[in-house]
């Protein structure tokens, strides 16, 4: 079975997201140690709170090389909510601040609407491509959201889903072996589950 390391950074629902990929059959190790992220087969970083105290806490433990290293080899990767959000070149959260700048593109606030802000609760997923990740759910799907920032990259074709929210956002990529969601799969459900399950069995 592979080991899936779980990106422990001093910040997020690491336990909810390392229970939940336990629990669809993944052997989960929740880690800030390089040699053990680089020994693993799989990379999960979750995200939860300010982008640039992420990355703070990211460069004080000296993973963001290691992230991109492991990712370059070919190692599958899914980053989640605020996992997804640093994979690109920047945010305007507390910005500019820099991301990993995996992908291209950036990270904006939701415009002033009505809506409220954070977008909380179930949405809709609207597939864009198939993805290993989505295997088995279905076009418009509900997931848990819970974010005030949404990401714009710069490569229309690594979008895999979209969602709206006051305007339509990207909710999902792929780009190789790298996966990511805006939404919460650990908070999700069974069609969360579901998505972990598909990363798990990679």
């Amino acid at each position: 079975m592979s080991l899936i390391a779980v990106i422990d950074y001093g910040m997020g629902n690491l336990k909810s997201v390392a229970k939940a990929l336990q629990k669809v059959g993944g052997k989960v190790i929740v880690t800030h140690d390089s040699k053990t992220i680089q020994q693993a087969d799989k990379i999960v970083l979750p995200g939860v709170g300010a982008y640039p105290q992420c990355m703070s806490n990211l460069k004080a433990h000296g993973l963001v090389d290691v992230v991109k290293e492991e990712i370059a080899k070919g190692k599958w990767f899914l980053g989640i909510c605020l996992g997804f959000q640093l994979l690109f070149e920047e945010s305007e959260e507390f910005g500019p601040s820099t991301g990993f700048g995996i992908l291209k593109g950036k990270v904006k606030r939701f415009p002033q609407s009505p809506l409220k802000i954070p977008h909380m609760g179930w949405n809709g997923l609207a597939l864009r491509h198939r993805s290993p990740l989505f295997e088995g759910i279905p076009h418009k799907s509900s997931f848990y959201f819970v974010h005030s920032y949404y990401v714009v990259p710069k490569e229309n074709e690594i979008i895999s889903g979209e969602t709206f929210y006051g305007i339509p956002f990207c909710s999902s990529i792929q780009k190789k072996n790298i996966l990511a969601c805006q939404f919460h799969p650990e908070k999700s459900q069974s069609l969360g589950l579901k998505v972990l399950e598909n990363f798990v069995h990679l």
